[in-house]
Parts: structure tokens; C-alpha cells; sequence
């Protein structure tokens, strides 16, 4: 039911972990249906809170309470790219649930707004940008750290937060295949669609030694380490770790997944 104000039978919002792309992917004839379709299918969040791949910064920073310009944090595509606007509400409320939970360690960037990684699939999953949306930076990319990250934000989850972690399943864009789909991209994006069938947290978060090809997969995993924090807040929900999107885009896995 689309636009359902109350979370699953436990009272419990899902987390999600998403493949997002590059601004053009929006232009994509079946991506934008499909992230369309799945948040149709999730309860209307309170508040979202995403992890995006385009944000590193340590210890922990949170972007703009208020609502601020995006971040086009990209170079070299048409201009329309650059004036897609997504003026969601800020989220002051949720900033100092996330301090309250992680502890004094956290810093902000007041002036930091929403980066590709964040706005890019929320246009199509909230296009009304009428949710509170605040992003978080990963302070690392070790997966037991993200994994330990997303276990000390779970409880935002029982206040209607929807959890996003925003990457790529596959991310080597030096070996973009318009044409065909490489086979260390297939074979990884096989690897992951049996992982997760198998609630097999434990491999996602060692995929570099159970996965096939890890390095050409992901040269950087910084396109990966959001879904450690997705898992790691999903913890209570392992047994419904499902995809929600398959495919592929440029060669590349869409895959992603969902928790609760």
C-alpha cells in the first residue's frame, strides 16, 4: 500500500541498501520503475537518514539540518543534470537522536547538502520531497566498523526512520560495458543473489575472500561499505535480508536489498 503511515507488523521500519548510479541512470526505462515500485511497497517513513558512498569523512559528520543547495558531485554530463532540485525538509529532530546515540564524537556540516548518492534515487522513491532527509558520512569503509555503525542506529528504526545505505553492487568504471555485461560483474552479482538468499551476513561482510573477482567488483569498496551499515541495523532482521532490484546498468549490478 503506497503512502502508509505506520512500519511492518513489529512497528519496525525496514532498512534498505540501493545501487543508485550516476545522475543518468534516472534516465534509465526500468530503473526508475523499480525504486518507484519498491517504495510503494515500504511504510512512509518519519525521517531518512542515508549512508551515501560519495561521502567519507571521519569521525562521523552529519550534512544539513536545514534544507541546503545539493551537492553535484559529478563532472562532464549535460547540463540538465545540475538543475534537478530535491528540497526535502530538514531533519534537526533526527540529527540529535543519531548524537544522542552515537555519543559526543559526532560533527556536522551545516552547510553540506545532499549529495548524488542521496537525492539521486529519492527523486524517484519520494519525489513530493516532503520526508525529513539527513545524511551521515561513513567514518570508514571496514565492514565490521560500518556492521558495528548501523547496530548503534537501529533503534531509530523503532521512530519511523527509514535507514538508507546508497552504493553500487558492482563498481568498476573502468570496465563500463554499454553492450554486454562483463563476467566479473555477473559472476559477482551471482554470488550476491545466493548470499542473501542465504541470509549469509557473515560472507557479505568477508566479501573480499568469498566473493569471486572482489577487485575488479569493486577496485574501491566504498560502493559496497554502505550495505555493511544497512546490515548491521537490520541485525534483528536477518531472516528477511531479500533483493528487491536486480539487473544490470553499463555492465554494472543494480542489486539491492532490503531487511525487515
Amino acid at each position: 500500500m503506497a503512502g502508509i503511515d505506520r512500519a511492518g507488523s513489529t512497528g519496525r521500519m525496514p532498512v534498505v541498501y540501493l545501487s543508485h548510479g550516476a545522475p543518468p541512470l534516472a534516465d534509465d526505462p526500468i530503473w526508475p520503475g523499480q525504486l518507484a515500485a519498491w517504495s510503494a511497497e515500504l511504510p512512509r517513513p518519519r525521517a531518512i537518514l542515508v549512508i551515501s558512498a560519495h561521502w567519507e569523512d571521519a569521525p562521523v559528520t552529519l550534512g544539513a539540518t536545514t534544507t541546503m543547495p545539493l551537492v553535484y558531485d559529478f563532472w562532464g554530463f549535460p547540463e540538465h543534470y545540475y538543475r534537478v532540485r530535491y528540497p526535502a525538509p530538514g531533519a534537526p529532530d533526527l540529527a540529535a537522536k543519531v548524537r544522542a546515540l552515537l555519543g559526543d564524537s559526532v560533527h556536522e556540516a551545516p552547510d553540506r547538502g545532499l549529495d548524488h548518492g542521496a537525492y539521486v534515487p529519492l527523486v524517484e522513491m519520494f519525489p513530493a520531497a516532503d520526508v525529513p532527509v539527513l545524511q551521515l558520512s561513513m567514518p570508514t569503509l571496514d565492514p565490521v566498523g560500518l556492521f558495528e555503525l548501523g547496530r548503534k542506529l537501529a533503534p531509530l528504526r523503532d521512530e519511523g526512520v527509514l535507514i538508507l545505505g546508497s552504493g553500487f553492487f558492482t563498481h568498476n568504471l573502468r570496465d563500463l560495458r554499454p553492450d554486454h555485461v562483463p563476467a566479473w560483474s555477473k559472476e559477482f552479482d551471482d554470488w550476491g543473489r545466493e548470499v542473501i538468499a542465504a541470509g549469509d551476513i557473515d560472507a557479505l561482510l568477508d566479501f573480499r575472500h568469498t566473493a569471486p573477482d572482489p577487485l575488479l567488483a569493486h577496485p574501491r569498496t566504498e560502493h559496497f561499505a554502505p550495505l555493511f551499515v544497512t546490515l548491521g541495523a537490520g541485525e534483528a532482521d536477518t531472516g528477511t535480508l531479500r533483493s528487491t532490484v536486480d539487473g544490470f546498468w553499463l555492465g554494472l549490478s543494480k542489486r539491492s536489498v532490503q531487511l525487515g
